[in-house]
């Protein structure tokens, strides 16, 4: 059984895997129905994995280890409690979130490596582009040295796994309002010299499409 938002349009995969592109702005709630819908799908009727391509409204979303005070400015956008791993994060127009439903039955039942190949699948995406991103010991997510101390953060990575069928996934930032990032401590980092980049803050002139074709190419490579 396929879920997915109304209107969406299926995309070029692999035999294995689905890919879908919702249109329009996603609204959360929907999001995380459709998304635990497929996962009971996969596991209990043999439904294909899904790669969900969607961008939300601007909210913010608490996962499991959020602290309260992270949270600077509750009344500025939605706030949606999550059961993904990980603290505060933003959503919002502008940035590309692919929702990764797989099977780690069949995969491999290790979490650690589905979380570093998303890691890779958004280091390999970023390099489509020319960019490097990075991985850092105790920062989750994929970042980028601007010179002189300081890196920004490009990319969230938040998993939640059921029955060994994976949900929720990455968020890379390709063209959103980086200022709607000031109402919460992204990812509980309060370094000052640590902030959060996009694509075009980064000087790139790139479209979305153009971010969900590497996605697809640099998937294949990483998980088939």
């Amino acid at each position: 059984m396929a879920v997915a938002a109304p209107d969406s349009a299926q995309l070029r995969g692999t035999a294995a895997v689905e890919w879908q592109c919702a249109s329009g702005l996603l609204a959360y709630d929907n999001a995380v129905q459709a998304m635990e819908a497929r996962v009971a799908a996969i596991r209990d009727d043999g439904a294909p994995e899904l790669v969900w391509l969607v961008e939300h409204p601007p909210l913010y979303t608490a996962g499991t280890s959020a602290k309260p005070g992270d949270l600077l400015d509750g009344e500025r956008f939605p706030v949606h409690q999550t059961g993904r791993g990980g603290q505060y994060t933003y959503h919002g127009p502008g940035q590309r979130i692919a929702y990764v439903m797989v099977n780690l039955h069949t995969r491999g039942r290790d979490l650690r490596a589905y979380v570093h190949n998303l890691e890779q699948w958004v280091i390999a995406t970023l390099a489509h582009f020319d960019i490097t991103g990075e991985r850092r010991n105790g920062r989750v997510g994929i970042w980028v040295d601007r010179g002189n101390g300081r890196e920004d953060k490009i990319a969230a990575i938040g998993v939640r796994v059921r029955h060994w069928v994976t949900y929720h996934g990455i968020a890379i930032n390709v063209s959103p309002e980086l200022d709607h990032f000031e109402g919460i401590v992204p990812c509980g980092i309060a370094d000052p010299k640590l902030g959060v980049t996009s694509l075009t803050d980064l000087g790139l002139a790139v479209s979305m499409n153009q971010v969900d074709q590497a996605l697809r190419d640099s998937f294949t490579d990483i998980f088939e």
